[in-house]
């Protein structure tokens, strides 16, 4: 074998396995892990008869890892080394190394939790943090934990950038052993960041032009989705049109595994290549020839959105990380070069790790697989766990498809869906349209729901990518491969499917089916016309989405949508895919999807109170008729869910009332800072809203109309509240008004942090302290005035003021105010309400 950096630290690992049931491998691209690691540990004694099983994020690295594995050994593929991945498996009865993709393990342990005859499982790139991996290792440690003793099972986690300590530590401190750098330097070429509105294409065409001007060898291009490699590629095929020893080669996640193959394949003798991909080539995979890498610098990931239940694909900024692991590429064979489309200082403001997948992720596949488990997420091990709101939305979800019952408990028919190797939602439109004799139908739009659009550019009409598939319309060339891979999925799918229809429907061909079928996997995006023949429509979700162009499914009132997106910052989603839905089917197979609920509200225009009953589906409103049979309870809980929007502003509140409103909540304050409990009710205007039904219900008899809030006796509902002796002692500690030395009696403001007294500074003269209330427990705050009523000055301790500041502000307001009584000693002054004491 051709010696690799990995194989230094190869007897470090052994020794660590040996000793620990975990560990953690670190090693920079090019050393080798994937190709010998597993080779190196198939003979430990630990290990015995037992498999290895090593994940891989993609179908493509998990095909060339058994490939380069096997080859390794001089044997074919599914001997000693195979490979499973959607759509196709190579395994033999001698196979001791599965390479499998990271959604399969976490299937295999639900049949198996303890992973019987596997003794270690691999889990390679993973700094990738796929939500699959995650999710399998996270049941991996709790299956080992609960369920296998001896022989144990051993889990090594590797990858070229890890964050190895918070893993570490996630494994009970497992062992790190971390490999030298890669085989060969890399040279970095920096360039100038993209400016805001630029378009990726031409800088890249640019840069490739320049490299194969300038360096030998094949080129690697990262770029951050299909669009862009499209682009790029018929730029490039024109502006290098003759020369015929350059091949231009796309890879991505969409093309057919053949096409994948042929782009990572060396070049012909004599030829370069020139591959274009997405961050698929990112890890795993050795692109033979390869020793230039032009990185654009970005990545597209999904992204959910709690508050649409959508995922969009977002384009951003790569981490760290990644480039590391894009420059890597260059130098697997041969010293290599890496043009990075971006500044050497913009580089140090990149995240250091990409976002995990599963903190921003579509979480109702995993909220499946956890009530498969019987498990909640704090009862697991996660490096991140799955965030709470995101994952009470999946759960949400699972409830209205019909996987959990009202208690959370996974349903036959959920435990059914999580048996399906797909999102639940296309679970369940597997195992729904099967039910009505529609398995052939629902496996086909199935496929087509798991790929991506097989007739881009053609209208958004399902329709006719569904006749595409049966065959009835002739693929073109840009779709057959996406055509075939979607036939492929479906005949998987009718695989899975067993028993016989429970309901068959008696027109199986009709069109409207599809409709249905679609609204079963998307309930919340069923949609309808805002006016008729118009682009926008309103979603069952309370979302807008619209048609970018005209679109014959404009037609159409009622829309299931089945691809739609927007970028960011726009409010409405744009229109991709969907198909036409027949609204009398919420009266047959999508009744489950109508909720009928009584609606009293108010008609803001007149004023009234309306009563009718609604027919719903999600936020749709299908149609409604007027209720006369309204009882009192019903139409005082809509009463009250009024005043609940609009505040209790819609009764009559008086400055008197929210006084009284505020010396209870000072005395309630006081209690509390002192005794932990208070006699003194809440009466704030949050604690009444909660309490509407026992101070206000009692008196709605009479109101109709918004009018009549206003004549409700507020203050005796009110005093309601406040039982016997609590008035009087209301008054005793929380007076309306204080008597000063004057004899006037003046009111305190209770509308502040602490009360207040606005009082003309004469009217003071001769008290020596500050005046209290509540039992002497609370000060007030004095806002001393002049004889005109401005404010002259604001204090809580009134002894301090008469000593210090007195003097000041007699000499101003003797000159504003010479015909008043301004005394020199004004503690033993007569006070008085007048320009001067009374003789």
């Amino acid at each position: 074998m051709k010696p690799l950096p990995i194989d230094d630290v190869l007897p470090a690992l052994c020794a660590a396995l040996r000793e620990r049931h975990e560990a953690v491998l670190e090693a920079p691209p090019g050393a080798g892990k994937t190709t010998r690691v597993p080779l190196a540990l198939l003979h430990e004694p630990w290990l015995g008869e037992q498999r290895i099983l090593m994940l891989e994020p993609r179908r493509l690295a998990a095909r060339a890892a058994a490939e380069r594995l096997a080859s390794e050994l001089g044997e074919a593929v599914g001997e000693t080394v195979g490979y499973r991945i959607r759509l196709d498996s190579k395994v033999g009865p001698r196979t001791r190394i599965e390479v499998v993709t990271e959604g399969i393990l976490a299937r295999r342990l639900q049949d198996d939790p303890a992973l019987e005859g596997v003794g270690l499982v691999i889990f390679d790139e993973f700094h990738e943090r796929s939500l699959d991996a995650d999710l399998a290792l996270a049941l991996s440690l709790n299956g080992r934990e609960l369920l296998r003793d001896q022989p144990p099972l051993k889990i090594l986690l590797m990858s070229a950038t890890l964050e190895g300590e918070r893993l570490a530590a996630l494994l009970g401190d497992a062992p790190v052993v971390s490999s030298s750098g890669r085989m060969h330097p890399v040279a970095i070429h920096w360039g100038r960041p993209f400016q805001p509105g630029e378009w990726v294409e031409p800088k890249v065409v640019q840069t490739v032009l320049q490299a194969l001007s300038d360096e030998p060898g094949s080129l690697l291009v990262f770029l951050p989705g299909q669009a862009e490699i499209r682009r790029v590629h018929e730029q490039l095929a024109e502006a290098l049109a003759g020369r015929a020893e350059i091949l231009l080669c796309p890879l991505h996640g969409e093309l057919d595994l053949a096409a994948q193959r042929a782009a990572i394949e060396p070049a012909p003798v004599g030829l370069r290549k020139v591959v274009l991909a997405t961050n698929i080539a990112e890890t795993s995979l050795t692109i033979d020839g390869v020793r230039v890498v032009i990185d654009a610098g970005l990545e597209r990931v999904p992204r959910f959105d709690p508050a649409s239940g959508m995922t969009r694909l977002d384009t951003q900024r790569i981490s760290r990380a990644s480039a590391t692991q894009r420059a890597g590429r260059a130098g697997r064979l041969q010293p290599g070069v890496c043009y990075r489309l971006w500044s050497e200082a913009q580089h140090e403001q990149l995240a250091a790790y990409a976002t995990a997948e599963i903190l921003q992720a579509d979480l109702a596949g995993v909220a499946l697989q956890l009530a498969r488990w019987g498990v909640q997420p704090a009862e697991l091990a996660w490096l991140d766990p799955p965030p709470a709101a995101a994952f009470a939305q999946a759960r949400d979800l699972l409830g209205r498809l019909g996987a959990l019952d009202v208690r959370g408990a996974l349903t036959a028919h959920g435990q059914a869906m999580a048996e399906l190797p797909a999102h639940p939602r296309i679970a369940h439109l597997l195992l729904r349209g099967q039910a009505l004799g529609l398995a052939t139908a629902a496996c086909d739009l199935a496929a087509l729901l798991g790929e991506r659009d097989i007739l881009r550019g053609a209208g958004a009409d399902l329709h006719s990518r569904m006749a595409l598939l049966s065959g009835a319309d002739k693929a073109g060339r840009g779709s057959a491969g996406g055509v075939a891979r979607a036939r492929q999925l479906a005949r998987q799918y009718r695989g899975y499917l067993r028993g016989k229809a429970a309901a068959p429907v008696a027109d199986p061909e009709h069109p409207r089916w599809l409709g249905c079928l679609l609204a079963l996997a998307y309930p919340d995006r069923i949609a309808r016309q805002r006016r008729a023949g118009g682009a926008e429509y309103r979603l069952a979700n309370g979302r807008a989405a619209l048609f970018s162009e005209t679109d014959g499914l404009m037609k159409h009132e009622w829309l299931v949508i089945a691809d739609l997106g927007s970028r960011q910052g726009q409010r409405e989603e744009r229109i991709y895919l969907a198909a036409d839905l027949d609204a009398e089917l919420f009266a047959g197979p999508l009744a489950e999807q109508v909720r009928s609920l009584d609606v009293l509200d108010w008609d803001e225009r007149e004023g009234v109170l309306r009563a009718e009953r609604q027919r719903k589906v999600g936020e749709l409103l299908l149609d409604s008729q007027p209720l006369t049979d309204l009882d009192a309870e019903a139409r005082g809980q809509a009463l009250l869910a009024l005043v609940r929007r609009k505040g209790l502003e819609l009764l009559a509140w008086t400055p008197e009332l929210r006084q009284w409103q505020a010396r209870l909540a000072l005395l309630r304050r006081l209690d509390l800072a002192q005794a932990e409990h208070s006699d003194w009710p809440e009466v704030s205007n949050v604690a009444l809203l909660a309490r509407l039904d026992d101070w206000l219900l009692p008196y709605l008899g009479k109101v109709s109309r918004l009018s009549h809030f206003a004549n409700l006796d507020l203050p005796a509902m009110l005093a309601s509240l406040l039982p016997w002796p609590l008035p009087q002692r209301l008054d005793e500690l929380a007076p309306k008004s204080l008597e000063v030395p004057s004899g006037s009696r003046i009111r305190i403001d209770y509308e502040h942090d602490t009360p207040v007294l606005a009082v003309r500074l004469q009217e003071l003269f001769g008290l020596a302290v500050t005046p209290r209330i509540a039992g002497g427990r609370q000060q007030l705050l004095l806002h001393l005035l002049s004889p005109g009523h401005k404010l002259v000055q604001v204090t809580q301790d009134l002894a301090s003021f008469w000593a210090n500041t007195y003097l000041e502000v007699k000499k101003d307001l003797k000159g504003r105010y010479p015909k008043h009584y301004w005394p020199d000693d004004p503690l033993i002054a007569e006070p008085t309400a007048r320009a001067k004491p009374r003789r």
